[in-house]
């Protein structure tokens, strides 16, 4: 009665290692297969552009961006205060560009930048 529990130990276990060695040979005959037909693919798809045929900034544009100081834009009021403004009658930006285009500069009073922790102006 033993060996005959042995002999179906072995023969499932041979069974196991027979099952996976079919399963690791399908995935591999899966990934060659997959493999294979992306580059069928890709040959016949165009091939990306050369250096030359790269499109290029006009002669026109602006080389370096450009700065400039923005003040809040206020909501405009209605003319008669209980009617609605509609989102038209809105401005399409929260700011608008300053008159004063000048840059602020630092102030030698100052303690710096803004919560150094500093004792300020001394």
């Amino acid at each position: 009665m033993q060996m005959t529990t042995y002999e179906a130990a072995a023969a499932s276990s041979v069974f196991g290692v027979v099952a996976v060695l079919v399963c690791g040979l399908l995935i591999t005959g899966a990934l060659i297969w997959a493999v294979r037909l992306g580059i069928k693919v890709r040959r016949r798809e165009p091939r990306p552009p050369r250096r030359t045929e790269q499109p290029t900034r006009p002669a026109t544009s602006a080389v370096h961006d450009g700065q400039e100081r923005r003040e809040p834009d206020e909501v405009p009021v209605a003319a008669d205060g209980s009617e609605r403004l509609t989102p038209h009658q809105l401005n399409p930006s929260g700011t608008k560009r300053s008159e004063d285009q000048t840059r602020p500069r630092w102030d030698s009073r100052s303690g710096g930048s803004f919560g150094s922790g500093g004792p300020g102006p001394t």
